[in-house]
């Protein structure tokens, strides 16, 4: 197929590689021109504006808006409105708040422009492992796209097969998902970054309590000088525990044992907060969630071990810099 990709960040650039090298074709736009040319070294035909890159793309045509969530996406969406045709399918890869995507589908649906929103999840790794996809749209745009969402997607890979229904739909172990109507993908990948703060407070706060075992405030008998990185390489090998988020920290610390490259100050790109707006709304308890959340607000005015692997494990699967 032919996509147009706007944004080439650390994703964007790579979802357009990823597709490249299986054939695909990919007109990109990105408002730093090095970025443009970097890619067009690679491939791509490169776009000088929005309606450029428009002209290029052949109808139907599919665009994939891979920005900033807020002002960024809104403003790129609002200008694509005003360049493409019915027919047409525009694409939010980003991490958008899932109301605004109800809400920009049902504007986009008057000019039968389809509005699909992709909760992509990957980082910087996406390249190589593949993304994994949470989509939400009508069902014939997203029927449309599966030949770049099956590229994009990591594919059965060495993950053991879990036992499924007859008849259950092959893409979930692919690794991509049709969620459901516009914003349920947005939806589902909100809450994701809610477990995955969880998921990391948990990993933090066990090696803080690791760590602290050797504290002069112990009574010496009690105190152990524990090896963090043959710990977290050692839970990595059969453990219940084990976890992508868990290599991530065996390789974090076995560059830097005590993590000092990092502050600890460690930020929220907004996801958490909304799955917490979603609980609230819901009347759901999401304890482990609103936590993790508040975690982070905290590490801003004062920074543990446990904090400094927070930032480790951010920088690690999306090359977050605090």
């Amino acid at each position: 197929m032919q996509l147009g990709i706007i944004g080439l960040g650390r994703m964007g650039s790579n979802i357009a590689r990823r597709l490249m090298a299986a054939g695909h074709s990919c007109v990109a736009y990105d408002q730093d021109p090095k970025a443009v040319t970097q890619l067009v070294e690679n491939g791509a035909a490169g776009a000088k504006d929005l309606a450029d890159m428009v002209r290029q793309l052949q109808p139907p045509r599919a665009v994939w808006v891979m920005l900033p969530a807020g002002a960024p996406t809104e403003e790129t969406v609002a200008a694509l409105g005003g360049l493409l045709q019915a027919g047409d399918i525009l694409i939010d890869g980003g991490n958008s708040f899932y109301k605004d995507d109800i809400r920009r589908a049902k504007a986009l649906k008057s000019k039968d422009i389809a509005y699909v929103d992709a909760g992509t999840s990957g980082g910087v790794w996406g390249l190589e492992r593949g993304y994994c996809l949470m989509v939400g749209g009508d069902k014939a745009a997203v029927d449309r796209l599966d030949p770049i969402l099956k590229t994009l997607a990591p594919g059965l890979g060495d993950i053991p097969r879990t036992h499924r229904p007859e008849g259950a739909d092959p893409r979930a172990e692919l690794g991509y998902i049709h969620a459901g109507p516009s914003g349920a993908g947005h939806f589902v990948k909100m809450v994701h970054n809610g477990i995955e703060y969880g998921l990391m407070q948990a990993y933090a706060e066990g090696f803080d309590i690791l760590r602290g075992k050797s504290s002069e405030h112990l009574p010496k008998e009690d105190r152990f000088e524990l090896n963090l990185p043959e710990i977290a390489e050692v839970w990595r090998r059969g453990s219940v525990v084990s976890s992508w988020l868990l290599d991530l920290a065996a390789q974090a610390l076995a560059g830097d044992a005590k993590l000092d490259a990092f502050s600890g100050a460690v930020a929220d790109s907004g996801e958490g907060r909304w799955t917490i707006q979603a609980a609230l709304e819901e009347a759901i308890p999401a304890d482990v969630l609103s936590a993790a959340l508040y975690a982070r607000f905290r590490s801003r005015e004062a920074h543990t071990f446990g904090e400094k692997l927070l930032s480790a494990l951010r920088f690690g699967f999306g090359g977050h810099v605090e």
